[in-house]
């Protein structure tokens, strides 16, 4: 946490230097590349201070992600991959800021910068579709080394329509100047289409796939699954309707821009955050499915944990690391919490009293 407010209030003075740069007699332009140099002398600073071990360690993830199909693909490559799909704009903006440094001279004037982005049409594009590169190519290495094409292949296949969005879109733009009414473009439809496919698919490997969702023998859990660790069934029923609604964010931000109502930089503004919050939602029942099915693998799982809301989940969770039958099928619906049943989370040194204890 100490972290995340430092790094704050670094970004907090650079903005308000940026605004007040006159005032300071500093080119407003130095403030942006000074936070990006501070960022990344953080990010490998080789000192064993400020999380060097966490730091090293999402680098050597980072790594093995961009190297995706020659190395062995394990859960935190995949779920850390799975994070940058949602950072798209942010990969986007670190594209635009090289660029911008590169062509523009002039650091007191923002100048012509549609060679970095409106006018992109080679590298904006490649950049769009690295994430999704390098999670389709890590599920090419999981088939190479299971040889189950399901559900590999068929996750390859997902992010493969990202592809598709990407060249319609690149398209649609670049031709956008031979057509006086843009619903004559013919590469609008092809975007469309290709957007649909891949919100419909992506929805669907989300909850049915990712989440575990819609399990047939859920019994009285309707729509769910016979097991669940948190003890509301309103978070997974929130998490189902809003996960589908920012799926299909393109087509209100389309309907907005088109219909001059928004700024297409307001909203690409008010988008990105709130697919990092769709991919915040997401986290929580991913590692949860993934947790349940470690557990009824017998499979190590304390690597991979999720967060409980008070002691009675938590105790659940370690029942389901530590007992054999701790993934059970549910029968009856689990009662509703009464507020005198919700107590703080267990203390960690307290945790081997509850009898849930390691080997």
């Amino acid at each position: 946490m100490e972290i995340a407010v430092i790094l704050g209030v670094v970004w907090t003075l650079s903005i308000l230097s940026f605004l007040y740069s006159v005032s300071l007699s500093i080119p407003p332009y130095v403030n942006p590349l000074a936070l990006t140099v501070i960022m990344l002398v953080f990010i490998l600073n080789p000192l064993r201070i400020f999380r060097h071990d966490a730091r090293f360690w999402a680098l050597r993830v980072m790594g093995r992600i961009i190297a995706a199909p020659f190395f062995h693909v394990g859960f935190a490559d995949f779920w850390l991959a799975d994070q940058l799909n949602s950072l798209v704009s942010a990969l986007l903006d670190f594209q635009f800021l090289i660029c911008f440094y590169f062509v523009n001279g002039d650091w007191l004037q923002a100048g012509d910068t549609d060679i970095c982005q409106d006018k992109s049409y080679i590298i904006r594009p490649i950049v769009n579709c690295l994430p999704a590169w390098f999670r389709f190519a890590q599920c090419l290495r999981r088939y190479r080394d299971t040889k189950e094409a399901f559900p590999h292949l068929v996750n390859a296949g997902k992010y493969s329509t990202t592809f598709l969005v990407v060249i319609f879109t690149t398209l649609r733009s670049y031709h956008k100047d031979e057509y006086t009414d843009q619903l004559d473009n013919p590469y609008l439809y092809l975007w469309i289409a290709s957007a649909i496919l891949s919100s419909c698919y992506a929805y669907t490997w989300d909850i049915k796939m990712d989440w575990g969702l819609f399990d047939s023998s859920a019994g009285e859990n309707k729509f769910l699954r016979e097991e669940t660790v948190y003890s509301s069934t309103s978070f997974y029923y929130f998490a189902i309707v809003e996960d589908l609604i920012l799926r299909f964010s393109w087509a209100f931000s389309y309907i907005l821009t088109e219909g001059k109502y928004v700024n297409s930089d307001i909203m690409t503004s008010i988008t990105s955050p709130l697919e990092v919050f769709r991919r915040f939602v997401w986290n929580f029942f991913r590692l949860e499915n993934e947790h349940l099915n470690n557990c009824g693998k017998f499979r190590a799982v304390r690597d991979i944990s999720v967060a409980p809301i008070d002691s009675s989940d938590q105790t659940q969770i370690i029942k389901m690391m530590d007992e054999i039958d701790g993934v059970i099928h549910r029968r009856k619906k689990k009662p509703p919490k009464k507020k005198e049943d919700k107590q703080k989370l267990i203390p960690e040194q307290s945790i081997e009293e509850t009898g849930f204890c390691d080997f």
